[in-house]
């Protein structure tokens, strides 16, 4: 599978490179076997690059790459049981890349005999594999290790591209092309300084996505081809202003060419224009696009897995074009269809093929195994990286191997086949498009199985083959079903798997990788240390309550989580004999201490829900003090910190890899009744000032990019976040502030020179975010003051004794979330993206120039904010209640049109039930459309309502002033008239009665009178009814719009006001009928 047999001859060539340097073979008395191995694998690697490339397609070549990964597994398996025994007799483990250990448990004949007798066995079935070799006639490509960017061409598989000028205009769809078209205009025709005659634009996005709008450099994937060809003699012959436009989807060839920021990122198709590229590549008439429409449903689904890849999508639309136009036979082609690993059609392969084969050997295999993570489950960087390590797919020393693993993850990102998740800021989080993941999986088929949840076949599947790997999306699986598997070396399992008692892991002796999430898995505990190899254990959400004290035999675990492990308690005292531990988990357990001498782990790596501890009988923060290599760290219940020399031993500052930093105080410790404290009444002034002096001797490192800092009920933050700090944080990236009481943020922070994230969460008594803040930093040197500040994203959630926030000039984007109080936004020039969710009290928002997306969400909205007249984004996404939704479905009829006519592009939604986008309206500006699921029927009720007439509004206008001590009108309430059976339907119609509804602005029932539906007519009726009664006292008030042309401004509000509460009245006749669902509605 994941395994590329060029990058794990390298691994198994240089064991063997240190058992001859070692002169091991001289102990075996196998020395010619030895050398013959050597030699042997080495012959063999240097065609296995052709080998693995011919892999993908050629089916005698697949069974011997195959059966020679198999023989290399073995070698692995053998050097990995000569460790063990020497670690079984005591000696030191300090490198397991050392062969000392090896040496020294040859020096046991019987082992020696065992050991000798395996290598033999397998040098022989090397000889074999490498005679049936000449038949495949291989070429010598060479090692791809060294050459991860060289791409080599291929007799097997033909990966160039046909360039055509020919335009296809159905190929063109959606508002997604026309703002790219502006943008890149935009870019092209701007002036950057420099003194250069030529601009560099670039355009990175994944292959098959759609990059060639203006082209010029056309999916480049070296930089050469510019800067040592044509860059010299282009730029002696053009004026300046020149433009050169380079696709790629290599963002380095970007950075390499010199292209000016930002690049131009590619998106991919929203669902609606995917579904019609998806038409225009089936359609052939008018006839034809009738009856298409009428599969909408099944063609979103399919549009759906395509995930936006125009590529994806004309390749499914061919395949359509050979189908019936039935829903039964397009499910046929959503169930299995392209996306099986089975079937991959060739220019689907090849589109990705071009991306893999550029890849180096040790990437490669990273990128095969990023397609078996389940799609479902949330994976982090340092998750991943770690199974890389415990796969042995990184090549270099052990202290780099972390670097290394993030070196080839980033790199993935930066090609685009992996693409960050955009709720996580720091990437740490990627999705693999459901393409890219299909290809990797059938390059893989040989040694992966992907079992996806609600798949039938899945047992059988298993009953036919031995894989090497198996990723389980699990839906009630038994454990037994899989036992067959004696291969196995990785089982990763999201969901719940049937584990019963007696369950057992022996029957899975090889595996180096277990990650098993959200099952019942003590049964396996007790077998648990029969996996001799693993490295990697991940029992996350699991229902375990401790680890057996036989953890202490696995000797080669580097990586255990027991994330989100609530029952949870026990850390055993063996665990301190695993040496090779890189990265320990306890993040969301129950445990309450640390087994005393917990220092010795010096290799640890990652360090995560460290308890905090003061009792005598677990280890406290000074057994910090030797774990010099951490790159993260996080501490928990720094509550219970007696300020002492632990805080000071701990040597945060130290730690020169450190990275990423987390300081937690309990939930308790702020939190009454599962809320925050809203201020500091309840903590004392001595608790402040204790938490204050424990969190100031933690002091970071300079080096730290990540930092978070959660339940501090301190006043002020520590003070080497200040900005007179000796120790800057000039290398911080990321900071997150959660449930903290301080007062105010630390001065000058968001001028730190490469801070880019900020989020705010939970901080009642921070009330102002501005100058204070954003006032220049003290470490500023006199050139990082002219660098242009990195800050570009604030979220600011649930803050609610927050006023203002203003002046932030490097903001790109702006997430608000429940900012109860919050009233003004100014000043914020550069800023694109705004999210306001919840705040209803913002009634400024200005300084915006920049805006190109506004994202409103609250879902009592009854009108649209009035400073939407003052600004100008290009697109509002809109979440509110129905009344208003169904004013803006009257389009130019409607009172909110002149509110939202001038933005170019609106989604606006209503929610109902579970549904938040169950109504909806579509609206663009140029060319004009509307488009709503709001039906005419809906928003033709204004005939159930009753306003007063103008000689009744005369006499109400003097009450005006009793609402709220204002003299014009600040709420109109409307009174609805519905007519009702109480009884059946065949009742005499003067039985009928009449109910009267009043609501508020706020949709709130006022009151309701009820009477009969006499001869009396509306006006009368209301005359007598007791809610005109109450309007004449001037509590409530009815009225209908002013007709005249140029109305004064308090005449003009009313008719505003008058507007909204018709929406709102719309909305009681919805409710009024749901809450009187027993009775026979009638219309006037």
């Amino acid at each position: 599978m994941t395994m590329v047999p060029d990058a794990f001859a390298c691994y198994v060539q240089n064991m063997l490179t240190e058992m001859v340097k070692e002169e091991v073979y001289m102990l075996l008395g196998v020395g010619d076997e030895i050398e013959q191995m050597h030699v042997k694998l080495r012959d063999i690697k240097n065609f296995l690059a052709d080998a693995d490339k011919r892999n993908i397609t050629d089916n005698s070549v697949q069974e011997w790459v195959a059966q020679l990964k198999r023989a290399m597994y073995e070698a692995a398996d053998i050097l990995d049981l000569c460790q063990l025994k020497a670690m079984e007799r005591g000696r030191s483990t300090k490198d397991v890349g050392c062969f000392i250990p090896l040496l020294f448990c040859m020096r046991n004949p019987s082992h020696a005999h065992d050991i000798g007798t395996r290598i033999k066995a397998l040098n022989k079935r090397l000889n074999t594999i490498k005679e049936r070799s000449a038949a495949f006639r291989f070429i010598n490509l060479g090692s791809r290790e060294d050459h991860g960017s060289k791409m080599h061409n291929s007799h097997s598989v033909n990966t160039r591209r046909e360039m055509s000028g020919e335009f296809d205009r159905s190929g063109v769809v959606g508002e997604k092309i026309e703002q790219d078209t502006r943008k890149l205009v935009e870019i092209m025709l701007s002036e950057k300084e420099g003194s250069t005659n030529i601009m560099v634009v670039a355009i990175v996005g994944v292959g098959g996505i759609g990059k060639k709008l203006l082209l010029v450099l056309d999916d480049v994937w070296n930089q050469g081809a510019w800067s040592d060809v044509l860059k010299t003699s282009v730029a002696n012959v053009v004026a300046r202003g020149s433009r050169v436009l380079v696709t790629t989807r290599d963002e380095r060839i970007a950075r390499g060419m010199k292209a000016v920021l930002p690049y131009h990122h590619v998106d991919k198709l929203e669902a609606k224009d995917a579904w019609s590229l998806l038409k225009k590549q089936i359609i052939s008439s008018e006839t034809d696009e009738r009856e298409i429409d009428m599969l909408k449903d099944i063609g979103m689904q399919i549009v759906e897995k395509c995930a936006g890849l125009p590529l994806a999508v004309k390749i499914m639309g061919g395949l359509l074009c050979q189908r019936d136009r039935k829903h039964r036979e397009w499910e046929m082609v959503l169930d299995n269809s392209i996306w099986s690993i089975s079937a991959m059609p060739e220019e689907l392969n090849n589109a990705v093929y071009l991306s893999y084969e550029d890849l180096s050997s040790c990437a490669k295999q990273c990128f095969l195994h990023y397609s078996l993570l389940p799609k479902t489950a949330v994976f982090v960087s340092n998750e991943i990286i770690g199974m890389w390590i415990s796969e042995g797919f990184l090549h270099g020393t052990s202290d780099d191997s972390e670097e290394l693993g993030s070196k080839y993850y980033k790199e993935l990102i930066l090609r685009n086949l992996i693409e960050p998740n955009t709720k996580y800021v720091d990437q740490s989080v990627c999705d693999m498009h459901d393409v890219v993941r299909s290809f990797a999986q059938f390059v893989a088929r040989d040694e992966a199985l992907a079992g996806h949840g609600g798949e039938t076949n899945i047992v059988s599947k298993l009953g036919a083959h031995e894989f090497l790997r198996l990723s389980l999306e699990s839906d009630g699986l038994a454990w037994s079903s899989l036992q067959a598997q004696k291969t196995l070396r990785a089982l990763i399992s999201v969901g719940y798997i049937n584990i019963k008692p007696g369950d057992s892991l022996v029957h899975f002796p090889c595996l180096r990788t277990l990650h098993i999430c959200s099952a019942d898995v003590v049964a396996l505990l007790e077998s648990l240390h029969e996996l001799k190899h693993l490295r990697y254990l991940s029992l996350e959400n699991t229902d375990i309550s401790s680890l057996p004290d036989s953890i202490g035999m696995i000797k080669f675990l580097q990586y255990i989580s027991l994330d989100g492990c609530e029952q949870f308690v026990k850390v055993p005292h063996s665990i301190l004999k695993l040496g090779q531990l890189r990265h320990l988990n306890f993040n969301m357990t129950s445990i309450e201490g640390i087994p005393r001498g917990f220092c010795a782990l010096t290799n640890l790596r990652a360090l995560k829900g460290f308890p905090a501890q003061v009792d005598g009988d677990w280890c406290s923060l000074e057994e910090l003090g030797p774990l010099s290599h951490l790159r993260e760290l996080g501490i928990h219940g720094l509550e219970n910190v007696i300020l002492s020399s632990s805080t000071t031993k701990a040597k945060l500052g130290d730690k020169v890899h450190l990275t990423s930093l987390f300081l937690s105080c309990g939930p308790n410790s702020i939190l009454a009744n599962g809320d925050l404290i809203k201020d500091g009444d309840s903590v004392s002034e001595e608790e402040q000032q204790q938490i204050e002096k424990v969190f100031d001797e933690l002091c970071p490192p300079p080096r730290l990019e990540n930092l978070d800092i959660k339940g501090y009920y301190g006043r002020w933050l520590p003070r080497w976040m200040m900005s007179s700090s000796v120790v800057p944080l000039k290398s911080l990236r990321f900071l997150f502030i959660t449930d903290v009481l301080c007062r105010q943020l630390p001065d000058g922070l968001s001028q730190l020179p490469y801070l880019e994230f900020i989020q705010i969460y939970r901080a009642p008594a921070i009330k102002r975010i501005g100058p204070d803040f954003l006032q220049s930093y003290h470490h500023h040197s006199a050139s990082s003051s002219q660098m242009a500040r990195a800050l570009n994203k604030l979220s600011v959630r649930y803050v609610q004794g927050l006023i203002s926030l203003e002046n932030f000039s490097s903001l790109v984007e702006l997430g608000l979330n429940e900012d109860l109080d919050l009233e003004r936004i100014t000043n914020l020039p550069r800023l694109q993206k705004l999210t306001i969710e919840e705040c209803p009290e913002l009634k400024v928002l200005e300084g915006v120039p920049a805006l190109q997306r506004l994202v409103l969400a609250e879902e009592d909205m009854e009108s649209l904010p009035e400073y939407m007249g003052g600004i100008n984004p290009r697109h509002l996404e809109l979440y509110c209640s129905l009344e208003l939704l169904i004013s803006i479905a009257a389009g130019q009829s409607g009172p909110e049109w002149d509110m939202f006519s001038h933005v170019e592009h609106v989604k606006a939604y209503a929610r109902e039930g579970d549904n938040r986008k169950k109504w909806y309206v579509l609206y663009t500006a140029n060319p004009f459309n509307l488009e709503t699921n709001v039906s005419r029927s809906f928003m033709s009720r204004e005939h159930h309502l009753y306003w007063a007439d103008s000689s009744e509004m005369e006499k109400i206008k003097s009450m005006f002033e009793k609402i709220h001590h204002m003299h014009i009108c600040c709420g109109v309430i409307c009174t609805t008239h519905i007519p009702f059976v109480p009884t059946a339907p065949n009742i005499e119609k003067n039985d009928i009665t009449q109910m009267q509804v009043m609501v508020d602005p706020r949709m709130r029932f006022m009151d309701d009178w009820f009477g009969p539906a006499d001869s009396k007519n509306q006006l009368s009726l209301l005359h007598d009814s007791e809610i005109f009664k109450e309007s004449e006292k001037g509590d409530w008030l009815n009225g209908i719009k002013l007709k005249a042309e140029d109305l004064p401004q308090p005449k003009a509000d009313f008719n505003k006001r008058h507007s909204a509460t018709t929406t709102c009245a719309l909305e009681a006749l919805v409710r009024c009928k749901g809450r009187s669902h027993q009775f026979y509605w009638l219309e006037l």
